[in-house]
């Protein structure tokens, strides 16, 4: 496994047991699943790309726009989901038809693959990625490891 993979499991790891808080972005204190991912990415690769605006709880369901999406492939690269690996990016659509709005760090891939994320309720928290988690993945990302 390439070192920048480990660099950004073990920076996710540091985020555990942060608490839930919608819009947040700082380790210890309170973040989303969005800013566990912005928290990630400026320990490794510094400022973030671009101002995050500020977004309710439901993103950009009554519109229908792929927000997130659009977001992860400006500044990530796209994979399939199947090749997924270690420091990887999962984007989840919760509800069918609805907008992809979650995100999560893969952290291991065997024996089971796991990831890392921040789930309201729970807050940062690492999980096995059972079938109900695995039917929700729309896609995968990389970071942009050059960068790195």
């Amino acid at each position: 496994m390439s070192g920048h993979r480990q660099d950004i499991v073990d920076e996710a790891r540091g985020w555990l047991g942060t608490p839930y808080v919608h819009q947040a972005s700082v380790k210890g204190v309170g973040t989303d699943c969005l800013g566990l991912l912005r928290g990630v990415w400026r320990a490794l690769l510094g400022r973030e790309p671009e101002t995050v605006p500020s977004y309710s709880m439901d993103w950009s369901e009554p519109q229908g726009e792929e927000r997130m999406w659009a977001a992860a492939r400006r500044h990530l690269i796209e994979k399939n989901p199947s090749s997924a690996k270690v420091g990887d990016v999962l984007l989840f659509r919760m509800r069918d038809g609805r907008v992809a709005k979650h995100v999560g760090i893969v952290s291991e891939t065997a024996p089971a693959l796991r990831f890392i994320h921040a789930y309201s309720g729970y807050g940062v928290v690492e999980n096995t990625l059972s079938d109900p988690w695995r039917r929700r993945v729309v896609a995968c990302f990389e970071f942009p490891l050059e960068d790195m």
